[in-house]
């Protein structure tokens, strides 16, 4: 990290008990206001910060109404590169829980850690106890099945952690946006989602274990949808007439990997990294020797790459979210993970037949 941004940073954390002093409140960001929860007559419900969209989800269909869930990246804003300001910070700090993705996703995340002082914040990583893939970063990551894996589990702890969790020497000099090399994707792929929602019990347990039976019956319901939608995913890419697919950005690896797919990404984890103009070249010959008809994008950046590659090998353009957040139409719309994957699911389904 450049000093300048580091100092930045620095700067920041030692602003938070100012924002916190002053008794602001965060404006409710579109995904809070997605929530039905409402204010419990009798007890105190948690207060969990959650760090974007796909934690959102998965949040509060296990907390269901014994939870307040706050996003933290607001709606329709890209989360790779978004960072807390004190505000947020001050919000985290007054938390009974924080759930994030880890695996590289919240680069701010071990820095935001070492500020607080709230020694009874339960720190759910979602991603832990998942073997990550490694991330590359020219854009020819395929998502293969591989050896070249991360078992993500730290020895035999538990799936959440308190505030006094030591760090790795390497974290003092924080993190960039290359996610440390490995893919924090995890979400995208129905199977690994069912392990971020039960490391995710596991924390709202740990701070109320007297509801842990609630939150495991909650735990239950969602994975079962998420169990429906692989079965899906499955009878899809069973009968498909090709198993590659070319799409913006390499978020789709544990998707590929778990159905058999083969992704061609145009850039590397980061959506808004520009691709060199041999990546470029490369992708564009892959699509025309092997004739590919579609060439995937994204909602929360531009397609001006993708429908560029589009033109060069006279294919089409279609939407394959990442869901790392939701669009203001999105939100309109009523639509969640379950829901955009079955969008997903619909669009590889086109691509993969033509």
């Amino acid at each position: 990290m450049k000093f300048s941004k580091k100092s930045a940073m620095g700067l920041l954390f030692s602003l938070t008990l100012i924002a916190a002093g002053c008794g602001q409140t965060k404006p409710a960001s579109d995904s809070d206001a997605a929530s039905t929860s409402t204010p419990a007559a009798t007890e105190k419900k948690l207060n969990v910060q959650v760090s974007f969209y796909p934690m959102y989800e998965f949040t509060k269909n296990v907390a269901g109404d014994l939870a307040d869930v706050h996003t933290l990246v607001p709606a329709g804003m890209e989360p790779h590169d978004w960072e807390p300001t004190p505000q947020d910070i001050a919000s985290i700090e007054k938390a009974d829980v924080l759930v994030y993705n880890g695996a590289g996703m919240e680069s701010w995340i071990d820095q935001v850690k070492d500020s607080l002082s709230n020694d009874k914040l339960v720190q759910v990583e979602a991603s832990q106890g998942i073997d990550l893939l490694e991330g590359v970063e020219d854009g020819h990551h395929h998502g293969e099945s591989s050896a070249d894996v991360h078992d993500h589990d730290h020895a035999d702890k538990a799936t959440t952690e308190e505030h006094d969790h030591e760090h790795d020497a390497d974290t003092e000099e924080g993190h960039s946006h290359d996610h440390g090399g490995l893919d924090p994707h995890v979400w995208l792929s129905p199977v690994l989602a069912v392990q971020e929602v039960r490391n995710i019990e596991a924390g709202l347990a740990q701070a109320a274990p007297e509801h842990a039976e609630q939150f495991k019956q909650n735990a239950n319901a969602y994975i079962a949808k998420l169990e429906t939608l692989d079965q899906d995913f499955k009878a899809v890419v069973s009968d498909s007439k090709r198993k590659d697919f070319i799409t913006q950005h390499a978020a789709f690896g544990y998707l590929a990997q778990q159905y058999g797919l083969q992704q061609v990404p145009i850039a590397g984890l980061s959506p808004e990294q520009e691709p060199s103009a041999a990546q470029m070249a490369s992708v564009i010959d892959f699509a025309k020797e092997h004739q590919v008809k579609t060439i995937f994008f994204e909602t929360l950046v531009s397609s001006k790459v993708s429908e560029t590659i589009a033109s060069e090998v006279g294919a089409k353009t279609a939407v394959l979210n990442p869901i790392e957040g939701l669009t203001e139409e999105e939100i309109a719309a009523g639509l969640d993970y379950i829901g955009v994957m079955e969008q997903n699911l619909e669009a590889l389904k086109l691509a993969l037949n033509e």
